[in-house]
């Protein structure tokens, strides 16, 4: 069940900048109430008709559905499938959005230690590239463990988007399979 809750929260932060913001304060301990507000949006600057283009968010999660079908299978009920048979959809699913992950970004571990390995944090690292758990306490260096070796994308080579402006928000388009009709009778 967690797995699902991942992949949600995933799709979530990456489409709600809200929603990750809210995620990012949750992860790093703090309070997971109404947002803080912060300094004034800049305020939005309205698109010239007919020039609407898709966001990175869908043209991402669009290949992943073309490719790996994943939003057929997070938005499907799970209810009346045993585990087996989710576990087995779960694998072709898996397989093929790691495929496209790994085209799209190229992830590599962060730290090159393994999970479990003792690690240095040196003094003026980068909180974006570290998440301090535990007793954090004193100033670096510090040594800790990993727990998670975090992941860095090495490229970033999303598809190229060539829609139409009414098909911006297209995850996946419908599928209609035409058949041919009947001869009226009294023809053919």
């Amino acid at each position: 069940m967690r797995l699902w809750t991942a992949i949600r929260a995933f799709f979530r932060a990456l489409l709600d900048g809200e929603f990750a913001r809210r995620a990012e304060r949750l992860l790093a301990g703090g309070a997971t109430g109404p947002p803080v507000e912060s300094a004034k949006p800049a305020p939005a600057v309205p698109k010239p008709p007919g020039q609407r283009r898709a966001s990175e968010a869908i043209v991402f999660l669009a290949a992943l559905q073309r490719e790996a079908r994943f939003v057929d299978f997070v938005q499907e009920s799970l209810e009346g499938y045993g585990d087996a048979q989710i576990g087995a959809a779960a694998r072709d699913v898996h397989r093929h959005c790691a495929k496209v992950i790994d085209r799209m970004f190229a992830l590599t571990p962060l730290v090159a230690e393994a999970e479990g390995a003792s690690v240095e944090i040196p003094t003026g690292f980068d909180p974006g590239c570290y998440r301090l758990t535990g007793q954090v306490s004193g100033e670096p260096p510090l040594r800790g463990t990993v727990v998670h070796h975090g992941w860095k994308a090495t490229r970033c080579e999303l598809p190229t988007w060539s829609g139409t402006p009414a098909a911006a928000d297209v995850v996946a388009p419908a599928e209609v399979e035409i058949v041919p009709s009947p001869l009226p009778p009294g023809e053919g």
